[in-house]
Formats: C-alpha cells, structure tokens, sequence
C-alpha cells in the first residue's frame, strides 16, 4: 500500500512534502480529503486552488484528479472544469445494499472453499485490522480503511472466482461512494471488527461461516450508514 505523506488538512497549509511520486502524493491528499468531506459531494474543484494548497505544478493536480475521475469520485464537465461526484441518493444506497446481499455473501462462500495460506495473507493484509486499530490521525485512517475496504472486498470477490461480478461491483465504486456518506469513526471501528468474522471463516475454509459473516458485514454496514439519510 502506498503511505501517505502530507500535512494535516483540517488546519493550516496541506502543502505536499515531495517523496518518491509527487502525483501519488497528491492523488493521496485528494482523495483523503474526499473521504473525510473537507470537499464536499457536489462541490467544485479548481486546479488552480489546489496548486495553492499543495504548492505544486498543474501536472500532478491533472493527474490525480484524471485518476480520480475514474474511480468515480470526482466528475469533469466540458468548459466547466471539475466537481467532487454528487452524494449517492437513498433509492441508490439501497439499489447498492440489495445488489451486494445478493452477490457478495455467495463470493464469500466460494473464496473460502477455495482459500490457501497465500489467499488467506493477502486478504489479512488488506483487511486493515492490524493497521486500523493503530491509526492516531482519523482523516487518514478513514481514508486509508476506505481503500483497504475496497481491496478486501474486492480480493474476496477474485478469489470467488468470478470475474464479471468482480469488475460489475468494482465498477459502481460502491465503497468510496459508501465511505463519503459519514465520517464517522463507527465506519471503521465496527468493520474492523467484521473483517476479523470473515478472517476467522477463511483461516478455516468454511464456506458456511463465511458466507453469514457476509452478510452480517453488509448488514450492518447498511444500518450504520442510514443515519446519512435523516
């Protein structure tokens, strides 16, 4: 996983210390203050304030906010320039929820059938469980558990085994748009947690188990996240 290195956001200047990639450096920046609302769904982005902010070039601006771009969460209109992707609605958040009861507790199943020692470490070191609980900074450790999220699901439904439902989920962004509806530390803390359900299933190849930690997992991810909506 690539570390993040730049300033607090929440206070004072966010400009980026220059490391091994300035583009990964401010793609990272812009994404973390994406995932915890300091640019808010909807709102406009200008190259040239970020250029201000991070005390960089327009090259490695365009170039984070192009990646972003195509992982959905920023949008570019023609003469018009950047925004932040709108929030999803309630009627998408449930259309999403209903999609992943019906795809995800299944994958699970099938990984586990299918686990090995390899398998199991790599969906151990995207789960975050280890890393989420030592995090101090909670803009970053939101952000980062919001990739790992995505990385652990996304392993789960490679290991499954089937391809077109991997790429269908991958291509809604289902979790960064789930992770921008609430900042809010239960995000995390609970899912953790749930990792740990599904871990234990996958260390054992237990399909069964697997499976209704699944659906547990999406379950209460749904309940957590519904308060977004009041």
């Amino acid at each position: 996983m690539t570390s993040t290195r730049f300033t607090d956001t929440t206070q004072g200047s966010a400009a980026i210390h220059r490391a091994n990639s300035l583009a990964e450096d401010v793609y990272e920046a812009i994404f973390n203050q994406l995932m915890a609302l300091k640019i808010a769904p909807g709102s406009r982005i200008t190259v040239d304030s970020l250029v201000k902010e991070f005390s960089v070039s327009q090259t490695p601006i365009r170039e984070a906010l192009g990646r972003l771009e195509g992982e959905g969460l920023v949008v570019k209109t023609h003469l018009v320039g950047y925004r932040a992707a709108p929030q999803i609605t309630r009627r998408r958040f449930d259309e999403l929820y209903e999609l992943r009861l019906l795809l995800e507790p299944d994958a699970a199943a099938k990984a586990a059938a299918a686990m090995d020692a390899e398998k199991l470490a790599i969906l151990r070191e995207a789960a975050g469980v280890m890393a989420g609980r030592e995090g101090k900074d909670d803009h970053v450790h939101y952000s980062t558990f919001a990739r790992l999220d995505a990385i652990f699901h996304d392993k789960i439904m490679e290991f499954a085994g089937n391809q077109l439902i991997r790429e269908m989920l991958g291509f809604q962004h289902t979790h960064f748009h789930i992770f921008r509806l609430m900042f809010h530390w239960r995000v995390t803390a609970e899912a953790l947690d749930e990792h740990q359900a599904l871990l234990d299933a996958f260390a054992v190849a237990d399909p069964e188990a697997a499976a209704k930690a699944m659906r547990a997992h999406i379950e209460h991810s749904r309940d957590r996240l519904l308060p977004a909506f009041d």
